[in-house]
């Protein structure tokens, strides 16, 4: 029954757009083993994508009402259905892994889930699939943008902000498993902003708490000072912005490693350099996230293969001569304008829908 169930629900969650591929390991059973009961994964295979109240799902379960709405809260409290309220009802639906069930679990790691998880990301994220459509994309630091860029409303951190009523701020679950596990950095915790129904959802679970407008964008400041890259949800009208570092941040370190890694990231724009007036101090180079900038004699010389257009290096150039330039019209990133849509196209560019 066990290995059945959990088989099961490993089949279900790949079936989902984020996927969760099988391995020769079996690392994936594991981790389900660790979070879901035998009766919590029965359960689970049985949620869809869309949320859906109590009654409906007991109905597809033949189950007593009672019975199954506390079942289904239960899980939604442990992080590993999704929740949310439509005309003051519980509506619940199924979890992606990531993103999803692992960052639901933020406040509750262990060393065995964070070893099996480091196993399982190779698996995970598939860098082929991450550039026909990502979950994530990079903007800028609003302090690189100038009016010469003509900035798109989506392509800013704090239009982002702004446009959102309910706004709630969780720690990074990246910087605090490599905490945990002793490689952690000293870059600032409590940088995950999370948006709308996300928002309620982290803070009726306790993992994080609202924060009003002003505070977010002073998060993204901290953030900008502290040289992490924000990656907002691969939509116009983002649900969440993750404030990311090269060391800690698993989708970053899968960049860092591809010899080019600004082949898979949706990004508009691009680092561009004037050799004339640098004047070969160095602070871009150890700024950058994914060692895009090196020092030739004292000049600073980007490489555009490995330059991901996050403007750090722009903010901390004391000369000028670093700048942001749009890429060309073809090489622009085709943003869809909602989550859901990001994971339709997701979904079918992995053949499950």
């Amino acid at each position: 029954m066990s290995e059945n169930v959990y088989g099961r629900l490993a089949r279900h969650l790949d079936n989902l757009p984020g996927g969760y591929p099988a391995t020769e390991s079996g690392v994936e059973l594991r981790i389900l083993r660790r979070l879901f009961t035998e009766e919590e994964a029965a359960l689970a295979v049985n949620l869809t994508f869309i949320s859906e109240p109590a009654e409906v799902i007991a109905e597809r379960v033949d189950g007593e009402v009672e019975q199954v709405a506390a079942q289904l809260e239960a899980m939604s409290k442990k992080g590993l259905i999704f929740r949310r309220y439509k005309g003051g009802v519980p509506h619940y639906s199924a979890s992606q892994y990531v993103v999803g069930i692992w960052e639901y679990h933020v406040n509750d790691l262990d060393l065995e889930l964070i070893r099996d998880m480091n196993e399982y990301l190779p698996h995970l994220f598939q860098p082929e699939l991450w550039r026909e459509v990502p979950q994530l994309r990079t903007i800028p630091v609003d302090e690189s943008i100038t009016v010469e860029h003509e900035i798109m409303a989506y392509e800013q951190a704090e239009t982002l902000v702004r446009e959102r009523e309910r706004i709630a701020v969780a720690p990074c679950i990246c910087r605090r498993e490599h905490q945990m596990i002793g490689e952690g950095c000293d870059k600032p915790m409590e940088t995950c902003l999370v948006f709308g129904t996300g928002a309620d959802y982290y803070v009726e679970n306790g993992l994080g708490r609202y924060i009003d407008t002003d505070e977010a964008l002073e998060i993204l400041q901290l953030a900008e000072e502290s040289g992490l890259v924000l990656q907002p949800s691969n939509s116009k009208r983002a649900v969440n912005i993750c404030c990311c570092c090269g060391c800690c941040c698993q989708v970053l370190k899968t960049f860092k490693r591809h010899p080019k890694p600004a082949s898979l990231v949706s990004s508009p724009f691009v680092i561009a350099s004037d050799p004339d007036i640098c004047v070969g101090c160095g602070d871009c180079v150890s700024r950058c996230q994914m060692d895009a900038i090196s020092l030739v004699g004292d000049v600073a010389v980007p490489d555009l293969d490995r330059c991901i257009g996050c403007g750090l290096c722009v903010t901390t150039c004391t000369s000028g001569s670093l700048h942001l330039v749009r890429k060309p019209a073809e090489e622009q990133p085709k943003v869809p304008t909602s989550l859901a849509r990001t994971y339709i196209m997701l979904a079918r560019a992995r053949g499950v829908l």
